[in-house]
């Protein structure tokens, strides 16, 4: 679905999720495979397995798996079932990050030239030569 308007926070385009059954239930096994890793690795702190050399490297890996199991969650659960949506925003030139007018772009100019030109283009980075 997509609208024509062009004001700000228009939404211009809409695409809702697909929800598919296979996700949902990738989700939950994954989410099942996380508890038990979650739960290995709890066990292993509470038995000490981290004060060996051995044990210490095992209880690294169950944590890089347990992260990289999360990311698969959300990478499913992002893809099926967050709509997409794209928001009409406003542009901005270069200048409205670092100037209040587009008279300032250049900046001001008090006096002489040699060293407040030196001093406006390290206050201001896109001076203009």
């Amino acid at each position: 679905m997509s609208t024509s308007g062009s004001t700000y926070g228009d939404i211009h385009r809409y695409e809702p999720a697909r929800e598919s059954t296979a996700a949902a239930v990738a989700i939950v096994l994954l989410t099942i495979v996380e508890v038990v890793f979650v739960g290995l690795f709890a066990f292993g702190l509470i038995n000490g397995w981290g004060t060996e050399e051995v044990g210490n490297m095992y209880l690294g890996t169950v944590l890089a798996i347990i992260f990289i199991d999360l990311a698969f969650v959300l990478l499913l659960y992002r893809k099926e079932f967050l709509p997409d949506v794209m928001i009409v925003k406003k542009r901005r030139r270069k200048w409205e990050d670092l100037y209040i007018r587009e008279e300032q772009m250049e900046g001001t100019s008090m006096g002489g030239a040699g060293a407040w030109d030196s001093v406006k283009r390290a206050v201001y980075p896109y001076y203009k030569k």
